[in-house]
């Protein structure tokens, strides 16, 4: 086969380049930001991999995609950590937590000394939670950049460029893809990263809360990444003061050691969604469109790639393809 061009090197590029590398394919990567970094949603992403969590709002293929990702992502760039997920709720929002297990399946109930026991820092704060065993995490922007590094090893560099499709194209922009991808949408996620030394937790802790759910996620020598909002819009970059102080209000309802956090980063970007949140793969003449990953890119950016590269060498139609959509 000749060489297959893919633009865009965020996680879904990173996945598709890395996936069809494996299977012996020519590729040249572009991405006119360069390698991963702040320009690209994937850079501010929690990296839950998480998909029966994800049951309680996303669709079935979410959650059935979903479960590739654990497996591939350790098998690719490694550094995944399998130690479940935890769902809390304070005792004014129990019903949040009776609302989320109806919704989700694959997790087990928790009273405070079982808490307590996965948990300890969350002893006499936590009186109730759900478990969900078989779900792990990973660092996005250590997860990527191993990705990339793997590909330099293999002779692909990321070619800071712009370049217009010749030849099988798979097109990873994300939101910049709306110039022929009319229905794509962006979909604002704030997130706060802090220090917290005094705070232990060793799995993603979600804090439910009937207007903004909260998610931690531990990154090791006491750092967590704390997010993230879920508004509609287009914009990136600007983390709003009302964001900032629900999260942290957050986090401080956990657990009040998080008042005496060491704020290290604060960042904010515009994920690509369609209208019902499901990724879709379009193709266009001999360019395949990769979209629409929604807050899920980690988790089905794998699933995503397995299917591409299987459509590109085997004709494999996949379940998520629309390319007679206007």
């Amino acid at each position: 086969m000749t060489e297959i061009t893919v633009i865009g090197a965020g996680v879904v590029g990173l996945c598709a380049t890395t996936e069809l590398v494996a299977r012996g394919v020519r590729v040249r990567l572009v991405d006119r930001g360069g390698a991963p970094g702040a320009h690209g949603c994937s850079w501010w992403a929690g990296g839950m991999l998480a998909p029966f969590c994800e049951g309680e709002s996303a669709e079935e293929p979410v959650i059935r995609l979903g479960q590739e990702a654990a497996g591939w992502w350790e098998t690719h760039a490694g550094g995944v950590t399998c130690n479940g997920s935890l769902v809390v709720a304070l005792d004014r929002d129990r019903d949040e937590l009776a609302r989320f297990a109806r919704r989700t399946e694959r997790h087990q109930a928790l009273g405070a000394e079982q808490v307590a026991a996965l948990e300890p820092d969350l002893e006499s704060r936590v009186r109730q939670a759900l478990f969900f065993p078989d779900e792990a995490h990973l660092d996005p922007r250590r997860a990527l950049g191993a990705l990339a590094a793997k590909l330099r090893e293999r002779g692909i560099e990321i070619e800071r460029a712009t370049v217009r499709p010749e030849g099988t194209t798979i097109d990873c922009r994300g939101l910049a893809a709306r110039d022929v991808l009319s229905d794509l949408r962006g979909v604002k996620g704030e997130m706060v990263v802090l220090r917290c030394p005094d705070v232990r937790l060793t799995r993603p802790v979600r804090l439910l809360h009937p207007r903004l759910p909260l998610y931690i996620v531990p990154r090791g020598d006491g750092v967590y990444m704390l997010g993230a909002t879920v508004i509609e819009a287009s914009e990136r970059g600007r983390v709003t003061a009302r964001a900032l102080l629900e999260l942290l209000s957050a986090a401080y309802a956990l657990h009040p050691a998080f008042a005496e956090a060491e704020i290290v980063e604060i960042g904010a970007d515009a994920r690509p969604a369609f209208p019902d949140n499901l990724p879709r793969i379009r193709r266009r003449g001999a360019v395949i469109y990769v979209n629409g990953l929604y807050r899920h890119g980690f988790l089905l950016a794998p699933a995503l790639a397995r299917r591409v590269a299987d459509l590109v060498l085997e004709g494999q139609r996949p379940e998520m393809m629309d390319e007679d959509h206007a």
